[in-house]
């Protein structure tokens, strides 16, 4: 019903387009060479200082690495470390702000000793972490009728000033920990091994990482100082990337990331087995992992998102079973165990699709197209091979559009949710579908060079009403077609404000200029060269793209989007390039349209059950405190579970 709900609602504002248009610090001089210590290997000094002299000369930002800049790294690093302050004490804190001011020194004179510095630091305070849960906490018999509570973000907390201190903040993260177990059906004795394993995994992990790791974290700190979108690859990630871009189709079809110690979704990738079973969505946590229908569920709670990945992956055919806090009841929710079987996405169920979906308003049956559009691709190899079938957006697009017409639609709704962009290229020749020529996007280069990119076919295969429905994660070319849709008066933008992503990217492949010894290698620089401008001068870079008739979102831009990020590059404004505004769309409709609009939330079941879905979920996004009161906790699981029954 929520499905059906959330598109009824832009099609019914496309509806009435049509009716009206028809422990101690360590001492920093220690040797390095200590056995439990990592080193920098001997020409990561040298690699850095490449990697520096890339970013000053060809970032599209323009700006040089120096004080300022040292700064943002340093917090940067800390908090990649450490992003939960649950580690570090204040005097650890204190005792890096010698290097505040200094890493750009020291990067340009081919020095990372301090990143493994602080690296090394922070991974004493991880093992005193790790033995203090396993010799103490993990055997705790915990007293669940205190009335206190555990904040799961302290990112925005003090930092710890003594081990006592830290001791009372892990008790507590135990707790909630063996609360939920508890909650959710474990027995004593299964609380307790469950967090032993756990915490004993997490302990081995950490063991594994080796200066390569430390160098990629390190190095992404000084790359993303410079734009969110800016990074660095080791040599090991950048394999891993490359196998991955075959490999990456065959899974459960979601992009996951960690936070805080939470596996999260961040992504549903289209025709998927997590997209077709509409059991795993957006903002997911994932806590378990089984394989198949009988094997046991492997806790991971704190792993690294490399291992966890690993574990969900597998052939097609193959069944795993996830442990999930669903986004629609937030950490405090009950966990549930879905099954999905694994499957290769085919590139037909990453291609555009479409459906008839019929409505009825003031006593009239209404025909209304629906354009799925997951991506911007384009099959390149078949393309530059002459193949006169090769697939593209556009081709299938405007296959879609005549099959549609054929059918007699009233209105037509391109629906780009979640698009997180592609073919620069195809977003142009698609828009070129629906407006007769002209520019529709302008592309600013590093040296402010301005090149604009044209429709130069004057055919439009379709000049009926039309909208596009966007959301908080439509990004880049996304942005570029719904900007130009929408500046062209050419059809009504409907949803929430898009991404916000208005760069371009290229990799450099570090190996190509620097030497290392035999047997080594370097890895690679994706590096921010370009910017995107829509015709009227405004780039879609911060801001996004803004809709004329707005639907509730549970999204935030300073949370998800661009915005989210401190060192996104600003938006700003060039000159407008000349096109012709078309007629369809004017100011007084979009007013009308929202007005409607605006009578329909005091009317419309639906839309009502929408609001206060999107409201509920917005508000268990931002919970992040969890009470470690039994009673309080089983009444607040009881609630969701009747919520999710009764949905």
């Amino acid at each position: 019903m929520k499905k059906i709900a959330i598109l009824v609602a832009p099609i019914l504002v496309l509806l009435s387009f049509i009716t009206y248009s028809s422990n101690p610090v360590l001492d920093f001089n220690t040797s390095l060479n200590d056995s439990t210590e990592i080193a920098p290997k001997s020409f990561y000094g040298n690699e850095a200082k490449l990697i520096t002299q890339i970013l000053d000369t060809y970032h599209y930002k323009k700006i040089k690495l120096n004080d300022s800049l040292s700064s943002v790294i340093l917090t940067d690093y800390i908090e990649t470390l450490d992003n939960n302050k649950s580690y570090f004490l204040k005097s650890d804190i204190d005792k890096f702000e010698q290097y505040r001011t200094k890493i750009d020194d020291y990067l340009e004179n081919g020095n990372v000793n301090p990143a493994y510095e602080i690296y090394n630091v922070f991974k004493e305070r991880f093992d005193n972490r790790m033995a203090y849960v396993l010799d103490s906490l993990v055997y705790m018999d915990f007293d669940y009728t205190v009335d206190e509570y555990y904040n799961t973000d302290r990112s925005k907390g003090a930092w710890p000033t003594s081990e006592k201190e830290l001791d009372e903040l892990w008790r507590k993260m135990v707790k909630s920990q063996a609360l939920s177990l508890k909650l959710n059906g474990k027995d004593e004795e299964g609380i307790k091994e469950t967090i032993k394993k756990r915490y004993e995994r997490f302990s081995k992990a950490a063991q594994q990482h080796r200066s390569e790791d430390v160098f990629e974290v390190f190095m992404n700190a000084v790359a993303e100082a410079f734009d969110p979108h800016t990074n660095y690859f080791s040599p090991r990630t950048s394999d891993r990337f490359k196998q991955n871009m075959s490999l990456s189709l065959e899974g459960i079809g979601a992009r996951l990331q960690t936070e805080a110690d939470f596996t999260k979704v961040v992504q549903i990738l289209p025709g998927g087995p997590a997209e077709k079973s509409d059991l795993l969505h957006e903002n997911d946590r994932i806590t378990g992992v089984a394989q198949g229908d009988d094997g046991e569920m492997v806790d991971v709670i704190g792993w690294r998102i490399d291992d966890v990945v690993q574990l969900i992956k597998g052939p097609k055919g193959t069944t795993v079973k996830l442990e999930i806090l669903p986004a629609e009841t937030g950490v405090n929710g009950p966990t549930q165990v879905i099954t999905l079987v694994r499957d290769k996405i085919k590139l037909e169920d990453m291609q555009a699709k479409a459906e008839i979906i019929p409505l009825k308003k003031n006593g009239k049956e209404y025909k209304i197209g629906v354009i799925t559009l997951p991506s911007f691709y384009m099959d390149f190899e078949a393309y530059q091979q002459g193949d006169p079938n090769y697939t593209s957006t556009t081709r299938d697009v405007k296959r879609l559009v005549k099959e549609l017409e054929a059918k007699g639609i009233d209105g037509l709704m391109m629906d780009l949710r979640n698009n997180g962009g592609g073919s620069l290229a195809e977003a142009i020749d698609l828009t070129g579908l629906f407006i007769k020529n002209g520019p529709v996007v302008q592309v600013r280069t590093s040296t402010n060079k301005v090149e604009v990119g044209e429709d130069e076919d004057p055919e439009i295969i379709y000049n009926g009403p039309m909208a596009v429905m966007i959301n908080r994660f439509s990004a880049s070319a996304s942005e570029i077609f719904a900007a130009a849709i929408q500046d062209y008066h050419r059809g009504v933008v409907i949803g929430e404000p898009t991404f916000g992503k208005g760069t371009v990217q290229s990799v450099i492949d570090l190996g190509r200029y620097l030497q290392v010894p035999e047997g080594e290698e370097v890895g690679q620089l994706k590096l921010t060269l370009q910017k995107f401008y829509r015709v009227t001068g405004s780039s879609t870079q911060h801001l996004g793209v803004s809709p004329d008739v707005n639907l509730p979102s549970a999204f935030d831009a300073d949370e998800f989007g661009e915005s989210a990020s401190k060192s996104a590059l600003p938006w700003d404004q060039i000159n407008s390039t000349t096109f012709n505004v078309g007629q369809e769309v004017s100011p007084q409709l979009v007013l009308k349209l929202n007005d409607q609009y605006t009578k329909r939330l005091q009317t419309s079941a639906e839309l009502k059950a929408l609001v206060e879905d999107t409201r509920e979920l917005k508000l268990n996004l931002a919970k992040t405190q969890i009470s470690l009161n039994e009673e309080k906790e089983e009444k607040k699981l009881k609630r969701l579970k009747n919520v999710r029954l009764s949905e």
